[in-house]
Parts: C-alpha cells; structure tokens; sequence
C-alpha cells in the first residue's frame, strides 16, 4: 500500500475528528513528489531540523547574554521544550502530532542574536520594522538553501508565522502558540533562579499554590489544564489557569525581563547591533554574497537584516571587534612571516 495511504488511514484510525489531516494540506509552493516513508510534516520536520538556521540556535540567547554556566537556556533548548510540551498535548488531544512537531521547531528561526533586544533594536533600524516571526518565515521560504528555501508545507508556515501575535488556522498552530508560552515562561523562573535574580518564595504564593512549586510541577500543571480543556472551544485552558498563566507573566516582566541584572547589557547589545547596521549599509559589498544578492531586489537594508538576524551572539560579538576594536599592535604584525617565525625560533632557544 501506498504510503500516503497508510498515513490517511492511520490518522482516520487515531486522530480527533477535529485535528488536522495531512490528506488535506494546502501542499508546498512548489510541489514534491510523495516520501516512501515519511508524512509531509514529518518531511518537513526534517528539513528544518537539518538547516543551517536550526544548528544556529544553539549559541543564541533566550534571557541571559552569553551567560557563564552550562546550563541556562538557549533559543534552541528552548525550542526543543516547545516541541515536548506541544507534541505531549497534542497527542493527549489526538491532534496531528507531526504538523505541531515541526512548527515548534521551526518557529524561531528567524530570531536575531541577543534574544528580544537584539529584535527591538533591528525593530527600530529597519524602515519597514523587524519581528523574529516574519523573520522565520522568511528564513525557511528564502534564506535557506541558497535561496530556494525549505519549501514547507502551507499549515507549518502559517504556524510559524502567527505563533506570537496571530491566531493560526489550525489547532495545532494555535497549540504551537500556547506550548511557547507554557515553555517560556517556566524555563525563564528557573534560569532566574540560577543567576540568583529570583529565589525560592519570590513568587506570587497564589500561583504557587495553584501550579506548583518547582518547574516540574507548573509544566504538568499548564499541560494537564491544556488537555483537560480539549478542542471542542480551540485550544486553551480553564481561565483559572489561564489568569495565573498571565499573572505569572506580568510577574517574570517585572522582575525578571526588566531587572537591571538581566538587562545590564542592553545598552551595549543596542549599540552592537546599530553600528553593524550602520556599517554594512553603508558597506554592503561587505556582507557575504548569500545575503547580498538579495539587495537588488529587497534592498540594503533587508539584506543586512537578514544577515544580522541569523548571527549568534558570539558572532555577532566577534565581528562587532573585528570592525570597530582596535588591535593591540605589535612589531611583529608587520614583519614578513619568514622573520616572524625566526624570531620565534630566537625566543625559545634562549637569545631572544
């Protein structure tokens, strides 16, 4: 039997009737011949999961600038909590597991370096603003690949797409939205804890008493209300939770996401990013070729956008150096690199 065939009836057999079939997609921009053994949401699970912007991730910030320690959150890290939390509802709901799989993944690839602040100060650089969610977009349906894209199917773009501000047109974008949440939030409360901005018994004792805890305790909390709620109103959660979600929120914005000790680089990370943009503008010819070709069409300024959102920090970091530190300088940079090595040579023998 057909493979495309096996997945229909598998998911007739073991999806809710108001999740979303892979039968029905609205397909691919361009279209692809049928995989012998995977779905096309698990096809493009795999696109996403073997580009260059997804191995990118692991050497970005979520809260904390280039933090010292192994173990506070990255964007990656973070996505892959998203991806847990979404598949463990839907498949809880009997929703379509495979399309929820690969939007998480794919949903924040366009985020710049720096986390938010890097995106607020592209935001107010670029004529037409910057948001890390179109940029995704654009990332998988132009940046990658050389340019021709990941060529994803319809309904994992427009989860990626709408997964911050927007309502998806399915119910497995909607829950990619509400796992991002549930993540972030909850690994933000333990990554506070680390640096020692939050401590044990700063938060609201009420949210405490109705979640949880510890952060274990919340995520089933949140997941369970998820589940319990069900999809016949959409995705969501009995509004008791629902408020202490958003309490909790407001909670983490002002003590956490605001705090001087989270935030004591912001100013920097604002000029790093204004003075590559400035730079590259005004040297567009500096910027690799892969970004560059895009200028006459989409013009300088998406172009530099496009190169600056995908760095990492550290990247980011280095090239700010390379172009606007100056170097420690040394008689030796100018000597000819036959004279370099003999006065090497000199030195460890003793006549220096």
């Amino acid at each position: 039997m057909p493979n495309n065939e096996l997945f229909r009836d598998y998911e007739e057999i073991l999806l809710c009737p108001e999740a979303f079939r892979t039968r029905d997609t609205k397909g691919r921009v361009r279209p692809i011949p049928h995989d012998p053994v995977r779905s096309e949401f698990q096809r493009d699970r795999d696109r996403i999961t073997h580009c260059k912007s997804f191995r990118r991730l692991m050497h970005k910030m979520q809260v904390f600038l280039a933090p010292e320690g192994d173990h506070y959150r990255t964007r990656l890290t973070h996505t892959l909590e998203v991806t847990q939390i979404g598949r463990t509802i839907a498949r809880a709901l009997r929703l379509n597991e495979d399309l929820v799989e690969a939007a998480s993944l794919g949903h924040d690839l366009g985020h710049t370096p720096f986390g938010h602040s890097g995106e607020r100060a592209l935001d107010k650089l670029c004529d037409g603003g910057f948001h890390h969610y179109e940029q995704s977009l654009r990332v998988v349906d132009k940046l990658e690949r050389e340019g021709e894209g990941l060529n994803l199917t319809y309904e994992v773009r427009d989860a990626i797409l709408k997964h911050t501000n927007m309502e998806a047109e399915t119910l497995e974008g909607r829950l990619v939205k509400l796992a991002d949440h549930i993540a972030y939030i909850n690994h933000d409360i333990d990554d506070a804890f680390r640096a020692k901005i939050l401590k044990e018994g700063d938060l609201p004792q009420e949210i405490v008493s109705l979640l949880g805890r510890t952060h274990g305790e919340r995520i089933e909390t949140l997941v369970t209300a998820a589940i319990r709620h069900g999809v016949a109103d959409g995705i969501g959660m009995e509004e008791t939770y629902a408020k202490a979600m958003r309490d909790l929120e407001k909670f983490m914005f002002a003590n956490v996401y605001t705090s001087p000790v989270a935030k004591s680089e912001d100013g920097k990370v604002t000029r790093v990013v204004e003075f590559l943009f400035e730079y590259f503008c005004g040297h567009p010819d500096e910027i690799p070729p892969e970004y560059r070709k895009y200028i006459p069409e989409d013009g300088a300024q998406r172009a530099v956008a496009d190169y600056i959102a995908g760095m990492t920090d550290r990247y980011a970091i280095g090239c700010f150096e390379e172009l606007f530190v100056p170097k420690v300088w040394s008689y030796k940079y100018r000597m000819p690199e036959t004279e370099r090595k003999n006065e090497g040579h000199a030195f460890f023998k003793g006549i220096h």
